[in-house]
């Protein structure tokens, strides 16, 4: 079974945020905690992916996206990345960015972040809210789906 659950800004990481940030990018806490958002997603009730996503300078930000790996491949890091997207359409987020590595680059693109900016192996990607779309039929091309109405 997944399921997800939010932590507000300030509130106690350490009981599945912190270990799996731990586990993926082997960084724990930091200033930016107090005041984001943090999304976990369980699988079959253990913290198996993470994200999260903050206000900064009139724009919101999304970070810390990632799976453990022995859950890789399940879909998990799509589903905390459309969480985080969530949130910000909620809060009527007229932009939304991000930065990752140039490799992960296609991961993102999928749901709409475009590159602004390359600098050191390190790519900052952009989305306006206007243009965030949460429907998986958008960009899938399979004619007979049944998921398609």
């Amino acid at each position: 079974m997944i399921q997800g659950k939010w932590f507000a800004p300030g509130e106690n990481l350490s009981d599945g945020v912190l270990p799996v940030r731990l586990a993926v990018f082997g960084i724990s806490g930091d200033p930016v905690d107090q005041a984001g958002w943090n999304a976990l997603v369980f699988a079959d009730g253990e913290p198996a992916a993470t994200g999260r996503i903050w206000w900064e300078d009139g724009v919101y930000w999304l970070g810390s996206i990632g799976v453990v790996s022995p859950l890789r491949g399940r879909r998990l890091g799509d589903l905390t990345l459309r969480l985080l997207l969530y949130k910000a359409q909620t809060h009527a987020a007229r932009e939304i960015r991000l930065i990752c590595p140039e490799d992960t680059e296609g991961f993102f693109s999928r749901l709409g972040f475009r590159v602004i900016r390359r600098d050191h192996g390190q790519s900052e990607m952009m989305v306006p809210g206007s243009e965030v779309s949460l429907d998986s039929c958008a960009s899938c091309n399979k004619q007979d789906c049944p998921n398609r109405k």
